[in-house]
């Protein structure tokens, strides 16, 4: 229900954007003590780390939403002892933001339509989760609206990377 209400609230351009500057291992550390219990019932080892990105620029409630539905999304896919890793790495003009995992991955064929709301679907994860097929659709309208982009590269059964992209910040 609360990815439908801000998905509706993203349509109506109803939730302000207020980029500021924040520490990408602050937010990273929150999440992961928030999915705790999530990834401990299937013995998930998540790390995260940042090559030399420290600071992020972005609006902190888009940005904690993004992550915390991709790295839930991990976990929703990964097998017992699986393993996930969020880090940042700086190119030419952005951040590229990182969720990896070890699990399940997607065919080819229904990665196209993961952030399509015309192709709106749910999968259950490895151990019978549900969820509301709208929770990439809310990444991909946050991203976008913090200029980036969003994609993922995977393979069935070696896992997949979702990963984002946000203007450098050079403040």
């Amino acid at each position: 229900m609360n990815y439908l209400l801000e998905w509706s609230r993203t349509q109506s351009d109803n939730i302000p954007f207020e980029p500021k500057k924040v520490n990408f291992i602050d937010v990273c550390q929150e999440i992961v003590e928030n999915l705790h219990t999530n990834a401990t019932a299937k013995s998930i080892n998540i790390k995260y780390f940042t090559t030399d990105v420290n600071e992020v620029f972005v609006d902190i409630n888009m940005f904690q939403t993004v992550l915390r539905n991709l790295v839930s999304n991990a976990i929703k896919f990964s097998n017992n002892k699986g393993k996930i890793h969020i880090y940042a790495i700086k190119d030419a003009a952005d951040v590229i933001i990182t969720v990896s995992d070890n699990g399940i991955g997607i065919a080819k064929n229904n990665i196209e339509k993961l952030f399509d709301i015309t192709q709106k679907q749910s999968t259950s994860g490895t151990a019978d989760e549900r969820g509301t097929g709208l929770g990439l659709i809310i990444c991909k309208e946050f991203v976008e609206k913090h200029k980036g982009k969003i994609w993922v590269e995977s393979e069935l059964g070696k896992g997949s990377d979702f990963k984002f992209t946000i203007p450098f910040y050079k403040g």
